[in-house]
């Protein structure tokens, strides 16, 4: 090698990215998008850091159908160069070994195995077809529900989940385009019914439904404590109300705007209002708290009608 080809030599692999990229490309194949996995540098930059080394002679690349493939090209490394890269490829080097330990999970991932740096907030992380949706779906197979309410059911999309597993389901709404989406929903399943209705004075008679769900319903009510009133008066004995709704909050100004008339309820409002129509409140806490500013949180409440004791009467006797 000349002095010039070593200083070309020495620029290229003076770059920490570069190194980074040789390293991984040593024993073996990758692609871009594996690279900007791995690394976390953005893919154009990825690309243009291939191009330089392809150029160079210190990659070669393999298209398969709309990809291209990548490797180190270790048999016609200058000799310095391939010493150099042999000995970064050893060292303890935290960035070089957290390279590695990325391409093992990825790995892992394709094998069809979760990574061990998963455990413990895998509900944080993505893997294909492990969505909360197919976890509702499955978790919903275990149900056997007599004659379900949905109060508030928009299209009836939540209730869906639940439809094949209840002996009938009633989905009320007081928007008739909502209800005219809920029966095409639903349109092949006869044991459901959608009705447009107002929460405040059900048509239904007393001890009408087994449960009721009362999913994100109340800070739309005009009349929240109402609602609860006519959903304890038409649940039967025994039977149970599950509430979702957004936890007491000051953004108003983000709510306002979708129909919200009430800023949230807190857990201690919630288990008043179920204590005052006489339910047992079973649970009544925040049960999920979002990600994303200003970072909503989602009350879960469970309340069950108490089943009536033996009448004085009856004890004489």
């Amino acid at each position: 090698m000349s002095l010039s080809q070593y200083i070309e030599m020495l620029n290229l692999l003076g770059d920490e990215s570069r190194i980074r990229l040789c390293v991984l490309l040593r024993e073996r194949e990758l692609r871009v998008t594996d690279l900007v996995r791995v690394t976390g540098i953005a893919q154009s930059r990825v690309s243009t850091h291939l191009g330089r080394l392809r150029e160079a002679g210190f990659v070669r690349d393999r298209r398969q159908g709309p990809q291209s493939f990548y490797a180190l090209a270790v048999d016609t490394l200058p000799g310095t160069a391939k010493a150099l890269l042999d000995e970064a490829t050893k060292s303890p080097d935290p960035t070089l070994e957290g390279d590695q330990r990325r391409l093992l999970e990825l790995d892992a991932e394709r094998r069809g195995g979760l990574p061990e740096s998963f455990a413990g907030e895998m509900e944080r992380h993505y893997s294909p077809g492990r969505t909360w949706q197919s976890l509702a779906v499955g978790i919903a197979a275990l149900l056997r529900l007599g004659d379900v309410l949905d109060v508030g059911s928009g299209d009836g999309a939540a209730a869906s989940a639940l439809a094949p597993y209840c002996r009938s389901l009633t989905c009320v709404d007081s928007s008739s385009r909502m209800i005219e989406a809920a029966r095409e929903r639903f349109s092949t399943q006869p044991h459901v019914r959608a009705e447009v209705a107002d929460v405040h004075a059900l048509p239904f008679g007393d001890a009408s439904f087994d449960s009721i769900l009362v999913f994100h319903t109340l800070t739309y009510a005009e009349d929240p404590p109402r609602a609860l009133e006519e959903c304890a008066r038409v649940l039967r004995p025994g039977g149970r109300v599950v509430i979702l709704s957004l936890d007491a909050h000051q953004q108003r100004e983000i709510t306002v705007p979708y129909g919200e008339r009430h800023p949230g309820f807190s857990p201690a409002d919630i288990r008043a209002m179920l204590t005052r129509v006489k339910l047992d409140v079973a649970a009544s806490e925040v049960a999920c708290r979002e990600t994303k500013k200003p970072h909503f949180q989602v009350v879960l409440a469970i309340a069950d009608k108490p089943t009536p004791g033996p009448s004085k009467s009856a004890k004489r006797d």
